[in-house]
């Protein structure tokens, strides 16, 4: 019995192995060029960082002639006084030691916070700049008040003649003293002082500080009240310091992050500037009322920064970190457009060489190196939209050549823009934007899936 022939297309397939898989070496080989991409990508990464770093520079030196992030951290009644502790010595008597007990006299200062503290203030915002880079700073205009109630010594059972009542200062930490623009002055009582520096205070940090006269007083409390014109950059954070605290801020800024440990009770945000109002209570931090400093470190460093609140103005998004996520898509930008050029080669029957192609990838890669290099002399909107439609009518123009007729060119035209226009909302989107990035691929995917759904790949294959 003979055997029967095998059909012709499988005697084609089998006899031509090199025809069989001409699609799939095109298909590796494209899929080698897309990995190739990641070695520019890489590269352009690289600048991003270097340039990144030159930008921190230079608002590093802008913010350091201006004024630093601010922390205000006060005011603090601190009163010194004596204690008397015993102590063993040894003194040498006929030619022997011998301990005694004695009394020796130190000096400690008690730490008296403010029964009721309140700020109210007006933040005004502006932009400085060197060459190219920009930094948002601010100036702060504030108006604290307050009350200290009488001091207590009981806790520490402290005679009324050891207390140095005329030593008595009043202090408050401040960040960055440079930033601030005339001399300082408190009213305290009726008296008005003129606070100056006074070192750094521990925790506290740089302080300002003045002696207050009248001390003790005769009331249960005495209030206070200063006006504080300071400049800074980046934050202005409060330390809940009174039992009962109240921040006040307006500002034109759009865009502020309010942070730290306590959110304003109320807030409006608008386009022309936003509103808030802290209310804080002294049960949120943790360091007491009053101490001192002989009981240990009841103001650590920690505890205080732990307890800070206020308001960031720095822009949520820099372009720098707009062009950085940009870049994470590279790699599906080069298998989204070398993915429609395969299979215009298939539907249309239209040869693209490899190089090609690299010409195509190089075309795309350069868009990041444009956008950023646009986005530190424009707007980031503005630069994106340059490098995007220099992208487009570079590889439109080019692959009306490649790809042999306009219409072919101006569809490639038309995906790219649309490409570009779903990764800018998807820069935009921050919240969002994971899923916006899957949206987008699940609707890639099934645009390919559609177009290539009739296709007979082994028929290709014997076409080739």
């Amino acid at each position: 019995m003979n055997s029967p022939s095998p059909s012709p297309a499988f005697s084609e397939r089998s006899s031509d192995p090199a025809a069989r898989n001409r699609i799939l070496f095109k298909m590796a080989a494209i899929g080698c060029l897309i990995l190739l991409g990641l070695v520019p990508l890489t590269l352009i990464r690289g600048v991003l960082s270097e340039r990144r770093a030159r930008h921190r520079e230079a608002i590093a030196n802008i913010t350091s002639s201006w004024g630093n992030p601010q922390v205000i951290a006060g005011p603090v009644l601190v009163v010194p006084y004596q204690r008397h502790v015993k102590a063993w010595k040894e003194q040498i008597v006929d030619g022997r030691a011998e301990r005694h007990e004695v009394t020796e006299t130190v000096v400690a200062r008690a730490h008296f916070l403010p029964i009721d503290l309140s700020v109210t203030g007006d933040l005004r915002p502006d932009r400085l700049h060197r060459g190219i880079y920009e930094a948002v700073v601010y100036r702060s205009a504030l108006e604290v008040k307050g009350r200290f109630a009488k001091p207590s010594f009981a806790d520490w059972k402290v005679a009324g003649e050891d207390i140095l009542w005329d030593e008595a200062a009043v202090m408050m930490g401040i960040t960055d003293l440079r930033g601030a623009n005339e001399a300082l002055r408190v009213k305290w009582g009726e008296e008005t002082l003129t606070l100056a520096p006074g070192g750094r205070a521990g925790s506290l940090g740089p302080t300002i500080r003045a002696r207050v006269p009248g001390m003790p007083f005769d009331a249960e409390s005495i209030a206070f009240e200063f006006s504080l014109n300071l400049n800074g950059s980046g934050s202005l954070r409060f330390a809940p310091f009174g039992m009962s605290n109240r921040v006040r801020l307006t500002s034109p800024f759009p865009d502020p992050s309010f942070d730290g440990a306590f959110l304003p009770a109320e807030r409006k945000v608008s386009a022309s500037g936003f509103e808030a109002d802290w209310q804080v209570s002294y049960y949120g931090r943790g360091y007491p009322q009053q101490w001192s400093d002989h009981e240990g470190d009841l103001l650590s460093g920690e505890m205080l920064s732990g307890s800070l609140f206020g308001v960031s103005v720095l822009p949520v998004v820099d372009s720098y970190r707009y062009v950085e996520r940009s870049i994470k898509y590279g790699i599906l930008f080069l298998a989204l457009v070398f993915t429609a050029f395969f299979l215009f080669e298939v539907r249309a029957l239209v040869p693209v060489h490899p190089f090609q192609y690299t010409l195509v990838g190089a075309a795309l890669c350069l868009f990041y190196l444009a956008l950023l290099s646009l986005s530190e002399i424009v707007p980031f909107t503005w630069a994106y939209a340059a490098g995007a439609g220099a992208a487009t009518a570079l590889i439109a123009a080019y692959s009306a050549v490649v790809l042999r007729g306009a219409r072919r060119a101006w569809l490639t035209a038309l995906g790219l823009s649309v490409i570009y226009g779903y990764l800018f909302i998807i820069l935009r989107q921050q919240e969002y934007s994971l899923l916006f990035g899957t949206v987008a691929l699940f609707l890639a995917l099934g645009a390919v899936m559609y177009a290539t759904r009739k296709i007979d790949w082994y028929a290709r294959d014997r076409e080739g």
